[in-house]
């Protein structure tokens, strides 16, 4: 095949190079030493030619790496067998190298041994950079290994790569393809992941975080959990810990600073009594908002406790009136399809204590439609009472609850914040989970849930 410069000697009447065998060893390409390039047959304009081409391929490749003065290219290596380009780089000698304590311009000590970094591939080719970096003598610091500028400190990855492999992470639909599509492990993506969230948590600004959310999700089997802390404004996971204890949910708060906790207006939760003291305690002059849609669960799961209850009732009469039932009396009637609506119309009608309960349940969305405070009190206070007296007890120790409740319901007409952002992400996040297959470990579990929902800077450039 010939090269780009290639196409010079041919101009001028010169062979090109020989062609290697397959089992030869690879032609590096010098662009750092004074040495010619030489062929056999190849005169003195053959040779000024080789110069040039020297010349050129440096300056392609180190603009390509994005490096310069003191750094050079040195040499380029194609290893066609082991699809590898491989690049040396050397530091300009005789130049000072500045001190990474303090930036102080200091002589050469010695070179650190030999390092290898993964770049963005060239073409179909892995592409490898090489390099021995000095370390600098520094009267006050002593001996300091220089910091390179296409790579993190201890990184393996240039930044280039690093940047590419966070976007191919963030666009895969999961881990395991990403690490296909770029030829990387496992362990060294979930790296990559962790540094990205570190940077990305050093980097994120919380100066304005006027509603939050605070809600659970299960973590692995049995009674595992983990407690979210979100950003409704900005649809983000501030951070995660493990449990839903009180002291889980203070965790959350430890990284915001007095300042950004009195940013805070109001925080939607449930009614879970741990995170509502740690609440008042974190963030006392926010309101607590109760979240409408873990309500309407409370008062769903009641309804279904009547219905299983009449059902049992009914069997044992030998009435299948409510067989096969379930379903109608959890889901929304405007979802119903013409079959199911004339099903449940005839339900309704049976006068069915479950009917009296999905009654109740329905007439309570009516509450969060009120603006005024006032006229919401009226409405549930009618409303508790009628429940009181209907002698179906699931339904009164709900509507017991959410009379304990009431003053935190109330502020939802305020504010009119829910966990609806909170709960999107609980299935994004069960969705993380799914397609890893679940983790082996917490750390694990919320680097995952930051780098997918935390909104953060990931990348290093």
């Amino acid at each position: 095949m010939v090269g780009e410069f290639g196409w010079e000697l041919l101009a001028a009447g010169l062979p090109g190079p020989q062609r290697c065998a397959a089992d030869s060893a690879p032609l590096p390409l010098r662009c750092a030493e004074p040495a010619f390039l030489s062929w056999p047959g190849m005169g003195p304009v053959g040779r000024l030619a080789g110069m040039s081409m020297d010349n050129e391929l440096q300056k392609h490749y180190a603009l390509l790496l994005g490096i310069g003065s003191p750094w050079q290219v040195k040499t380029v290596e194609l290893k066609l067998g082991e699809k590898k380009v491989e690049i040396e780089l050397g530091w300009l000698w005789g130049l000072q190298a500045p001190c990474p304590e303090c930036g102080q311009a200091c002589s050469i000590h010695d070179c650190a041994p030999e390092r290898t970094w993964r770049h963005l591939d060239t073409m179909q080719f892995t592409t490898l950079i090489r390099a021995r970096v000095p370390r600098s003598a520094c009267p006050e610091h002593g001996v300091k290994t220089l910091q390179v500028p296409w790579a993190a400190p201890q990184g393996r990855f240039t930044l280039l790569f690093e940047r590419f492999a966070v976007e191919v992470l963030l666009a895969s639909a999961s881990v395991s393809q990403a690490c296909e599509l770029l030829g990387i492990g496992w362990e060294t993506a979930h790296e990559m992941m962790r540094r990205a969230v570190a940077r990305g948590l050093t980097r994120r600004q919380l100066d304005a975080l006027p509603h939050l959310g605070m809600d659970e999700k299960s973590f692995g089997r049995g009674q595992s959990y983990i407690t979210l802390l979100t950003d409704l404004a900005q649809a983000r996971v501030l951070d995660v810990v493990e449990e839903r204890t009180a002291e889980a949910a203070a965790e959350l708060w430890r990284p915001l600073t007095p300042e950004q906790k009195q940013t805070v207006e109001a925080v939607a939760v449930d009614m879970w009594e741990p995170f509502i003291r740690t609440i008042r305690k974190e963030v006392p002059d926010a309101d607590i908002v109760h979240d409408k849609y873990h309500v309407s669960q409370y008062l769903g799961n009641a309804v279904d406790q009547v219905r299983r209850q009449e059902h049992k009732e009914l069997l044992a009469a030998g009435d299948e009136t409510l067989k096969g039932t379930r379903q109608l009396w959890l889901y929304n009637p405007e979802n119903f399809n013409p079959e199911q609506a004339q099903e449940f119309a005839a339900l309704k009608d049976l006068h069915l204590k479950v009917a009296r309960a999905w009654a109740a349940k329905e007439l309570f969305t009516r509450f969060w439609d009120y603006r005024g405070e006032g006229w919401a009190r009226r409405f549930f206070q009618d409303w508790f009472g009628w429940v009181s007296r209907s002698r179906l007890k699931p339904m009164i120790e709900v509507a017991q609850m959410l009379k304990r409740h009431l003053e935190n319901l109330l502020t939802y007409l305020t504010h009119h914040i829910t966990n609806a952002v909170t709960e999107g992400m609980n299935s994004k996040i069960q969705n993380i989970k799914s397609a890893a297959r679940g983790f082996r470990n917490f750390q694990n579990y919320r680097t995952r849930i930051l780098f997918f929902c935390g909104k953060l800077d990931l990348y290093p450039l």
